[in-house]
């Protein structure tokens, strides 16, 4: 009897060393699957999930087979632990989370494979090369922010900004603006990617919900109203100190005309901009000349990770803040990268300084962005504009902060990239791209290596392989967080329903000229930092 099986194993062996030679093997652990002709390519495969670095700790990367066929397999494999097996009459593959999350963990650092196999109609079995992903030793942070948004930039009848859980694939309300009237929330930003310190700035034509910012710190939300006499603009981008004692912010005069000719027709425009500094324990706005000069427009604050250092864009007026619109030479406005001292204890603003210039690099900087280890800086840059969303040539560059040498990464595409932000590890990046489609910004995630390098992004996986087939609308400004929102949905809109507004205070001084008022205020002296508080200490 033994001998008898030991030539059934040596016949089967032979027959498929012959197969072999010949063209059409075995494909091992599946069933259904009894000879395969090998396709020397790698499957179609939506959304792109191949040649990827992908987190340790992400939800599985459902995908549909886009290769004609009657039936399909899937092997998901690495090189420890079981392997994951999908057989299926439908191109979607669906992976088990518990297994896959199993897979995932037991192989940190080695490749992922799939290898698909598809039946035609005819019954001949096809395999295609493996596609091979990278498991990075770096997690992701958990969650990522974002609003949805209607593509037409008038009807804002459906915004929602969503909380995603990167591990499970799951999406949770964070605020509803039917809740308030169907007024407007943009700009959320966090502080050190956690939850507990944020702000939402809400836009409201209710006059009994009101506009400004919605400061939430543990679980208290508190509505501000920053707007003074001489800062009468709503505050708009804005940045956390790293020590949660003050936010720097923007007012901007934003207007937007058409494009007869273009994918895309909007075109966003600053008429009027500048910074300022909300402190938080003491209720005060506080701005100088260096960040809000008569004759330029500053915008898009970011603190260095140290605190040390506020970084901005910095424009020349071209126009009056009341021209027409379009202003006259708004195909000319290109952004500098500036960046003044700062120090927490004292208030003292340092020397301005300019960091990179629209003159050496001959386009427009924006979006600045620090890696939380403060040592690679990631901004945008198109021909001109200060709104990188609306320009189809806006690239993401990465700027190395020990050298100041800067280049354009390997994760952008055709159409326009913004919007990126860093996980709290400074592994990873999330950012909006027009890619595919040209009008649908959608969240994609790139790992960025120890040498700066941009790995191919992958847009954020979702529990249905076709969802973004029939998703017509937009992500916008998605953010890493480290933990879930404490404060969401009905207790967001109550707040802003009901609670009262705060508004702040501004000391007059030499140093303080109007955002809103650009000559119409005079200079600042130079060698004036503003006043300070020893509520800041």
């Amino acid at each position: 009897m033994r001998r008898g099986r030991s030539w059934l194993l040596l016949a089967a062996i032979m027959a498929v060393l012959l197969a072999g030679t010949a063209g059409v093997g075995m494909f091992q652990g599946a069933a259904d699957v009894k000879q395969w002709v090998p396709v020397e390519r790698a499957p179609a495969i939506k959304p792109d999930y191949a040649g990827l670095v992908i987190p340790p700790n992400i939800a599985p990367l459902n995908f549909r087979i886009a290769e004609p066929g009657s039936r399909f397999h899937v092997k998901v494999s690495s090189a420890r632990g079981d392997a994951i097996e999908l057989d299926a009459g439908t191109p979607a593959a669906v992976i088990p989370p518990a297994a896959w999350k199993r897979l995932l963990n037991q192989n940190r650092g080695e490749d992922l494979r799939f290898d698909i196999c598809v039946e035609s109609k005819e019954g001949t079995w096809q395999r295609f090369n493996t596609i091979t992903n990278t498991i990075a030793r770096d997690e992701v942070d958990r969650y990522v922010v974002y609003r949805i948004i209607n593509v037409l930039y008038n009807y804002y009848l459906r915004m929602k900004m969503y909380q995603y859980d990167l591990e499970t694939s799951s999406e949770s309300l964070v605020l509803d603006n039917r809740s308030f009237g169907n007024g407007c929330m943009n700009c959320h930003t966090f502080l050190n990617n956690h939850t507990d310190e944020m702000l939402i700035q809400m836009r409201s034509s209710n006059i009994n919900y009101g506009a400004g910012m919605l400061l939430i710190r543990n679980g208290v939300l508190t509505k501000v109203n920053t707007r003074t006499q001489l800062t009468p603009d709503l505050a708009a981008f804005a940045a956390w100190h790293p020590s949660g004692r003050a936010l720097a912010f923007s007012t901007n005069k934003v207007r937007q005309f058409f494009h007869s000719v273009r994918t895309e027709v909007r075109e966003g425009i600053d008429m009027n901009s500048g910074l300022a500094i909300y402190v938080i324990e003491t209720n005060k706005v506080l701005t100088n000349s260096k960040l809000s000069s008569p004759d330029r427009l500053e915008t898009w604050p970011a603190w260095s990770p140290d605190g040390l250092y506020l970084y901005f864009c910095s424009a020349p007026s071209l126009w009056d803040p009341n021209a027409d619109i379009p202003p006259p030479h708004y195909s000319e406005m290109k952004y500098d990268l500036m960046r003044v001292g700062f120090d927490v204890k004292t208030g003292a603003w340092g020397e301005l300084e300019t960091v990179l210039s629209a003159q050496e690099t001959g386009k427009s900087i924006t979006l600045p962005r620090i890696s939380p280890d403060g040592r690679f800086l990631l901004f945008c840059m198109s021909d001109y504009s200060g709104f990188p969303a609306l320009q189809p040539d806006a690239d993401l560059y990465l700027m190395d902060l020990n050298t100041r040498k800067y280049a354009r990464l390997d994760c952008n595409s055709d159409e326009s990239e913004s919007w990126h932000s860093w996980s709290a590890n400074g592994r990873w990046i999330v950012f909006s791209s027009k890619r595919g489609d040209k009008l649908f910004m959608k969240a994609y995630l790139s790992y960025i290596d120890e040498h700066g390098k941009a790995h191919k992004p992958f847009v954020m996986p979702q529990k249905d392989p076709a969802f973004y087939d029939s998703f017509a609308r937009v992500y916008h400004l998605p953010e890493f967080v480290r933990d879930p929102i404490p404060l969401k949905g009905e207790a967001i809109a109550k707040a802003i329903r009901s609670a009262p507004w705060v508004n702040v205070e501004m000391p007059v001084t030499s140093a303080s000229p109007g955002l809103g008022s650009r000559g119409k205020q005079p200079a600042a002296s130079p060698s004036d930092d503003g006043a300070w508080t020893p509520g800041m200490q």
